[in-house]
């Protein structure tokens, strides 16, 4: 790798600038579950591109508008960068120490809602183009913005867009807008998302609630009746019960076995920090472990309401019953195919009075793990960590990389700068200021390095 000493000075020296406009940024409630800010948001993200010479577009949707950008750099390779200006709501607000909407910068972090996910991923790109500009004059490779306004609530409206829009996005590689280190604090490069089918089922059987003593006997129960229903998604062994669920799911390779074991045990991590007793299924440490985490495919209870649930008694008989349910999915399974089954599965066992509503979904996606896109991020992050990124094959959560992936055909890797203590989506989200300028020192190798001959 080439000799970056005055990128890194650039970058050292005007951290505390970028820090600023990251707060700016982040003071910009930008709220997708509530559409909150969210036109305003966009029209600041466009700015911020502007001001580094990007021609820069706020895109209409039937949801939250698109920012799409531009710039054309010295050789003709494109590098796609996706990116999103939504964040999670911030409550419980009497969790935070500090306002979650008013930055504050102490012990060498930044806290505000939506500083590591996404809003610091963007600046530090950002940021590390503005090194670029400074040294060289220019972009070494022509670079693409896409950052979208709602990720947080399952990107309702990106994958049509990205397939109306093939053309504008055209690109050689993507980089995605997540990443970072492990508790371990070695930098880690996800390749793949398991995809997701997220449901709201319920149940109403009667037109009010009554009293228990006059229809516990002689009424039917919505809780019941959908507590009925839900058993008979998943057996006591685990294994979903819907008809044909497993057909479309694609095994993992002998790679991705192999990448799986070279990945640390995550057994008393997880009894650590989330205080599990025992794992299900029986599993205890190890590859298996592991490898059931990311490549099964699961149906998780998210919620259930019903009735009365204050304090103290209230004999009621409840004419309503809702859960939340999501299904994670596997290559090669897709949403709306599982959709179809469920509710086949539930008029099959007697529960068509049971009605689902989709509340979102994305096929999964993986990219390849040999692609000579995913050693360049690898490599340029080496001299900056002093330690290999290690590659995980897929992880356990859901986004919309599959257009990217699949419509696009683009090797999509990442770059980031979270950490183990994060709390992205939670009270005190925040970012480690070292872990920020590492990333924009990598971004800036990545830019770099992509736009070279024979890459």
């Amino acid at each position: 790798m080439s000799n970056y000493k005055e990128i890194d000075s650039y970058l050292e020296k005007n951290l505390d600038q970028s820090l600023e406009e990251l707060s700016r940024y982040v003071a910009q409630p930008s709220i997708s579950a509530q559409n909150l800010g969210l036109r305003e948001c966009a029209e600041l993200v466009a700015k911020m591109l502007e001001k580094r010479g990007f021609k820069a577009e706020i895109m209409a949707t039937d949801g939250a508008p698109v920012v799409f950008a531009e710039r054309k750099g010295k050789r003709d390779k494109t590098l796609l960068i996706y990116n999103h200006y939504d964040v999670q709501p911030p409550e419980p607000l009497e969790l935070w120490n500090t306002p979650p909407f008013e930055p504050s910068l102490r012990d060498g972090k930044l806290y505000g809602r939506g500083v590591s996910d996404d809003k610091g991923h963007l600046t530090a790109r950002l940021f590390a183009i503005d090194a670029l500009l400074e040294k060289e004059g220019d972009l070494p490779c022509n670079i693409k913005f896409i950052i979208e306004g709602e990720e947080e609530t399952a990107s309702a409206h990106l994958h049509d867009f990205v397939k109306n829009h093939k053309e504008i996005l055209a690109a050689d590689a993507c980089i995605w807008e997540f990443g970072g280190v492990d508790h371990r604090e070695v930098p880690m490069q996800f390749l793949g998302l398991r995809g997701i089918c997220y449901v709201e089922l319920s149940v109403e059987s009667l037109a009010i609630d009554v009293h228990s003593g006059l229809g516990g006997g002689i009424f039917p129960n919505a809780a019941w009746r959908l507590v009925w229903a839900l058993n008979s998604l998943k057996g006591p062994d685990e294994r979903i019960r819907i008809p044909g669920f497993y057909d479309d799911v694609k095994p993992p390779s002998a790679r991705d076995r192999e990448l799986i074991e070279a990945l640390p045990d995550v057994e008393e991590e997880y009894k650590t920090r989330f205080g599990v007793k025992e794992f299900i299924k029986g599993l205890k440490g190890g590859t298996d472990l592991k490898m059931e985490e990311v490549f099964t495919p699961t149906c998780t209870i998210c919620g259930l309401t019903s009735g009365y649930q204050g304090p103290g008694p209230k004999t009621v008989q409840p004419a309503h019953a809702s859960a939340k349910v999501d299904f994670r999915l596997v290559p090669d399974q897709m949403p709306d195919t599982v959709l179809k089954q469920l509710r086949a599965h539930l008029d099959g066992e007697g529960f068509s009075d049971v009605q689902i509503e989709y509340l979102g979904g994305e096929p999964p996606a993986r990219t390849d793990p040999d692609d000579p896109f995913v050693k360049l991020v690898v490599d340029a992050a080496e001299e900056i960590y002093e330690l290999r990124m290690q590659i995980v094959p897929t992880v356990g959560g859901s986004g919309p990389s599959h257009p990217f992936v699949h419509d696009l055909g683009l090797p999509v890797a990442t770059a980031g700068l979270g950490y183990a203590d994060t709390k992205a989506h939670a009270p005190n989200e925040n970012i480690r200021v070292d872990l920020y300028l590492k990333h924009a020192r990598h971004m800036a190798r990545v830019i770099k390095e992509f736009a070279k001959e024979g890459r």
